[in-house]
């Protein structure tokens, strides 16, 4: 536990760097990787056959989802503890919004449990045909889904704040806090996009584009808090 006493530490800032790589790759094969695999677009019914002939991808898939938000919240702490310094109240807002959209995130689960339990048939609802409980199962799916559009603000949210922390810290590359920022803004676009504008060519270029950015932004954040940490603040900054 000595690595945790010390924020402003080269070793805390290396242990920070390493749960963000967890939170990378657990999220990428939860959020990524196995809907991908099991989600047919439209069809609950052929979703639901994918999960039942394919159990042990969707279990491994919510164990991900458990791995990824356990991480998400020391990240969220140890990134308030390191950027306290430059700015208390924006460092501790920073905070929230991720543990918000964590809390989100938790939430959809509940969604993802209910509609399993009813495409399975685990749910007593005997007026209900199998082609109704599908549908119902689905609409809970979508539901699940859906939380993805509130998630995606708060992180917005946070990567905001969070690259204008790394910006006046001086600590740490100025390019990775220009690319939190900037880039950040593309988990909104995909929000508004998906929620109310579907059909939009040019948006979805621009949030992928965005995108694009903020995950290179955020793996070279985590790459340098892993390999080198924080830098030593010149003396003329100590002043200041």
């Amino acid at each position: 536990m000595q690595a945790f006493q010390d924020p402003t530490s080269r070793s805390y800032a290396r242990l920070t760097g390493a749960l963000y790589l967890v939170i990378a790759f657990a999220g990428g094969f939860s959020i990524l990787y196995v809907p991908g695999v099991l989600n047919v677009a439209g069809d609950p019914a052929a979703t639901f056959a994918n999960i039942a002939a394919r159990r042990g991808l969707f279990h491994a898939g919510l164990a991900g989802d458990m791995v990824m938000m356990t991480a998400e919240v020391f990240v969220s702490v140890m990134l308030y503890f390191m950027f306290r310094p430059v700015n208390a109240t924006l460092s501790l807002a920073a905070s929230y919004a991720r543990l918000m959209m964590v809390a989100v995130m938790a939430a959809m689960l509940f969604f993802h449990a209910g509609s399993l339990a009813l495409a399975d048939g685990r749910v007593p609802l005997e007026s209900f045909s199998q082609t109704q409980r599908i549908e119902l199962a689905g609409l809970l799916r979508h539901v699940h889904d859906a939380g993805v559009w509130i998630w995606q603000v708060f992180f917005c949210l946070h990567l905001v704040l969070l690259g204008t922390l790394v910006l006046r810290s001086g600590l740490y590359p100025r390019l990775l806090g220009f690319g939190l920022i900037v880039g950040g803004t593309g988990y909104l676009v995909d929000s508004v996009q998906m929620f109310a504008l579907p059909d939009a060519a040019l948006l979805e270029a621009v949030k992928i584009a965005l995108l694009l950015v903020v995950t290179l932004a955020e793996i070279g954040f985590a790459l340098w808090l892993l390999t080198r940490g924080p830098r030593i603040p010149a003396p003329r900054a100590l002043a200041a």
